[in-house]
């Protein structure tokens, strides 16, 4: 009966979960977009008016590009998510070689990581290899290494890392930027979490880590974030080596 009672409270905690993400996603897409589609409005209309400057309409359209970015983040995000929402999700797992893994951010990460000048290392078998999704897999990598690399100063090296033992593959992205307080790990994956400024003044939008743990839940993995204050990050995506 106590097992039966653990199951459904289970099963129950898991259908919450789902509930608030859905929901929180659905009020982080209607607030941005009236925000967008309302500045615009409002320009356009202050152009057509005369009531705004030609200097002062040229001024407002670096914000009003930062709000564009933000909000294409926030859809492609969210059509990510979607994919899995289709029918019946099931993963199709293939092996993937890490090294390749990070051949490929390397390659896609190449002029921001020029731009700050940072290092982006390997380190482990660069023979060694996971077995999952791939979509999943390298969307998650790709939110995590774009963080290091938003909360990286300039000189800093960012480190790609695998380590294999006989039941899983832990693969961890180490930065060595801001880091942060203690007390908001705790919240890292919930909407009350406070958005933070990248070292070049980078700003998220604080979707992609929500999106990113309900896709290691899918891959049936774990994610493990270890930070300090002014020291840095390491976040570990910890996987089981093979999926039946």
């Amino acid at each position: 009966m106590n097992d039966l009672i653990n199951e459904l409270q289970l099963k129950i905690e898991i259908l919450e979960n789902e509930i608030s993400f859905k929901n929180g996603l659905i009020s982080i897409l209607s607030h941005d977009s009236k925000e967008m589609f309302g500045n615009i409005l409002w320009l356009i209309e202050a152009v057509k008016e005369k009531t705004i400057s030609e200097e002062d309409f040229f001024k407002l359209l670096p914000q009003l590009k930062y709000d564009a970015q933000k909000n294409l983040q926030t859809i492609q995000d969210s059509t990510a998510w979607l994919k899995t929402q289709y029918g019946e999700f099931k993963i199709k797992p293939e092996k993937i070689v890490v090294k390749d893994l990070f051949n490929y951010f390397e390659e896609k990460y190449d002029s921001k990581l020029k731009e700050k000048d940072i290092t982006f290392h390997f380190k482990g078998d660069p023979n060694a290899f996971v077995t999952t999704d791939r979509l999943l897999l390298e969307y998650v990598l790709d939110k995590i290494i774009n963080n290091a690399v938003k909360y990286s100063f300039s000189g800093n090296d960012i480190h790609l890392q695998e380590v294999t033992d006989d039941q899983q593959v832990i693969i961890s992205v180490i930065d060595f930027g801001t880091g942060m307080n203690e007390k908001y790990l705790s919240e890292i994956f919930t909407y009350g979490t406070p958005l933070f400024l990248g070292t070049a003044g980078e700003k998220g939008v604080g979707l992609s880590l929500k999106i990113v743990k309900n896709f290691v839940s899918l891959m049936d993995g774990n994610i493990q974030i270890v930070s300090a204050e002014n020291k840095g990050t390491k976040v570990s995506l910890v996987v089981r080596k093979f999926i039946e």
